[in-house]
């Protein structure tokens, strides 16, 4: 099973920078778990949801030559819990790319307040060599459309981004 922990993109300013949304609600089954009748999400999840926003970030960069995978938390600080109801906005920016990896930073906000930020550095693989492929061209296209990335990704200049596919 895969998932993704974003709902959709909100921004998405190709080699530069990409905005998603994650909706915190009861619907999700792991809330009932952690904790019983004080529901957080665990900051593990929205170190997910960080990775997997400024992940497709990177990958785009690359333009899906790569497998980009998550290779080092280098940083992460969380200021307080997100519980059901709150709304995280996941913001990330490529801070710099070199051949090996991508360092990204990412924060989370709810509303206005600062909620984590972290650090992570993603490694570039030859997909089907390093490691085996995650996702087909296709159904990794599938799922961007169904992020919405393509109704909000822009070119660095501004300009409307073709689709990718």
């Amino acid at each position: 099973m895969r998932w993704f922990w974003i709902d959709r993109f909100t921004e998405f300013v190709r080699h530069t920078r990409a905005t998603a949304i994650k909706a915190v609600t009861l619907a999700e089954e792991h809330l009932h778990d952690h904790f019983p009748g004080t529901p957080i999400m665990p900051a593990t999840l929205i170190l997910e949801g960080m990775a997997q926003t400024g992940g497709l970030l990177v990958a785009d960069h690359l333009d899906f030559k790569l497998q980009v995978v998550l290779a080092k938390v280098a940083a992460a600080d969380f200021h307080f819990e997100a519980v059901p109801g709150d709304v995280l906005r996941f913001e990330a920016v490529i801070v710099e790319t070199m051949p090996g990896g991508s360092l990204v930073k990412v924060t989370t906000r709810v509303g206005e307040r600062l909620q984590g930020e972290a650090d992570l550095y993603f490694g570039h693989l030859v997909a089907g060599t390093t490691v085996p492929k995650l996702f087909k061209h296709e159904e990794m296209m599938t799922w961007l459309d169904h992020l919405r990335i393509f109704e909000v990704a822009v070119e660095p200049d501004g300009s409307k981004s073709p689709r990718k596919g």
